[in-house]
């Protein structure tokens, strides 16, 4: 996906977050072009934070992954749950990790009443 006057390069895996069955995006282009700029900002940003919580808690790289993931995908982080698995996914790579299997959250449980 390249424009002329807009040299950002949105890869593959990417597109795929926002493209149906056939590979036809569900949103126009330059949708897809803001939110990986915003979910590879984000990614990157998270590379100092997952080093930082490797050093100090240090539980495994897995663990570690798995909890950025747990909270991308609450309503309040401004992301989509398969962006989240993106970020997470391209974070593991930027970390040079294994990225664990990444599932989205269980729905919570209806209260009892």
């Amino acid at each position: 996906m390249h424009d002329d006057d807009n040299q950002i390069h949105v890869p593959p895996s990417f597109m795929a977050v926002y493209s149906d069955a056939r590979q036809r995006l569900r949103e126009p282009a330059s949708v897809v072009r803001t939110r990986y700029e915003l979910c590879e900002d984000l990614a990157g940003h998270l590379v100092e934070h997952a080093q930082t919580l490797y050093h100090v808690q240090a539980p495994s790289e897995t663990e570690i992954l798995r909890r950025i993931h747990a909270g991308l995908c609450t309503g309040e982080s401004g992301v989509s749950v398969p962006e989240a698995t993106w970020i997470v996914t391209r974070l593991a790579e930027l970390l040079v990790w294994q990225c664990p299997e990444l599932l989205p959250p269980a729905e919570p449980a209806p209260q009892a009443g």
